[in-house]
């Protein structure tokens, strides 16, 4: 059984209960003052306190996606991505899908009505990194009067360590999408959800590593051109944005920054703004200064030119770390660079605070995007 099967959760959750019950049954029988009875009360403390912990972890990792498995939990998925090259002759090509499933609203059953979600295996030409995603199609997509229609379309990504399942049942990207563009609030849009962890358990954050994954380059050439080639999106900026939370939100902010003619939008959801050096990160740079330099966007918007595209950036006045940092960012951009802001009056760093801004996010992302 998976980290976030439901089963594992309940056998969690009924054993703790188990313990618990069982603790209390037997503790008259363990009040005594002999080592076995010592040993049995200080084992069932323990064994029920696990059992609890273990349970509420479960729990919390099913809410907000840190891990998707059990070697990912414990570090053992350690083996980069490979790429297999397909031969264009036979009708493969960078993306392949390898399921599909419907999504969770009223008539999600049919894709004319719901939409659907695809599973993909993305493979990188140029960086020669694999990684799956899941991609949200609406459903005029699927609609025949829009059969030679283009979208434009938006990529999601987590935080780290994260879960692209996250984005579909803890962030409803799907849902809200189908439900903003029901309302005509946003327009239909296509959206690919991933993890930024495309070389686990290595947090990259975005960087073309030197010697090491290259991280930027998937995200900023690769996959758009991947995407593009498979579904109807076009390949111009215009056609492109960029979504994250935390450490996803600053691979959206840096990808829009560094990139303005792929990404013509980017959204940073609790971002932060220089790449952390850490036991997740390693050495990103490899003694690198320039492009340590460029990993600070905030050394960016002072000393590079200022790029054509629009930015969003959220935060909370309570709740937020980033909130100070997310005012001097502003106070950076300069013409011909857009900025919006979204700003909670109070907010943590998680999925709720996340939910009330997305709406908002895509909404604000449909604007500058189209599909032509």
């Amino acid at each position: 059984m998976g980290l976030t099967s439901n089963k594992v959760l309940a056998l969690a959750v009924v054993l703790a209960v188990l313990l618990f019950v069982g603790t209390i049954w037997l503790w008259p029988r363990l009040a005594r003052r002999s080592w076995k009875a010592i040993t049995g009360r200080v084992g069932l403390l323990l064994a029920t306190q696990i059992a609890i912990f273990a349970s509420v972890g479960l729990a919390a990792n099913q809410a907000f996606g840190f891990y998707a498995t059990w070697a990912d939990l414990f570090g053992q998925e350690t083996a980069p991505g490979l790429v297999v090259d397909h031969d264009p002759a036979k009708g493969a090509g960078p993306v392949r899908v390898v399921d599909t499933q419907t999504v969770n609203v009223p008539g999600g059953s049919r894709p004319t009505t719901g939409g659907q979600i695809q599973k993909i295996e993305v493979s990188g030409q140029t960086s020669r990194i694999a990684s799956p995603a899941y991609v949200y199609l609406p459903p005029e997509y699927f609609q025949p009067q829009y059969k030679d229609r283009k979208f434009p379309a938006a990529v999601a990504l987590t935080g780290y360590p994260g879960t692209a399942e996250a984005l579909i049942k803890g962030l409803h990207y799907p849902q809200t999408a189908h439900r903003l563009s029901a309302e005509g609030k946003m327009q239909p849009m296509i959206v690919i959800m991933m993890r930024p962890t495309v070389a686990p358990p290595r947090d990259t954050e975005c960087v073309d590593i030197p010697d090491g994954p290259q991280t930027e380059t998937f995200f900023a050439k690769d996959l758009p051109a991947a995407i593009s080639d498979h579904y109807r999106v076009g390949v111009k900026a215009q056609n492109w944005g960029v979504i994250g939370d935390s450490t996803g939100g600053y691979c959206a902010l840096k990808l829009a920054v560094h990139h303005p003619g792929a990404y013509g939008a980017g959204a940073g959801l609790s971002a932060y703004y220089k790449a952390p050096i850490d036991v997740t990160t390693g050495d990103l740079f490899h003694g690198d200064k320039e492009l340590e330099r460029r990993a600070d966007l905030m050394w960016y918007l002072d000393h590079m030119p200022a790029p054509k595209t629009s930015l969003l950036v959220t935060s909370s006045k309570k709740g937020e770390d980033n909130y100070r940092d997310t005012l001097k960012f502003i106070d950076k951009v300069k013409a011909p660079t857009r900025v919006s802001s979204i700003t909670l009056e109070s907010g943590g760093h998680n999925f709720n605070t996340w939910r009330r801004e997305i709406p908002a996010t895509l909404q604000w992302m449909s604007g500058r995007l189209s599909g032509d």
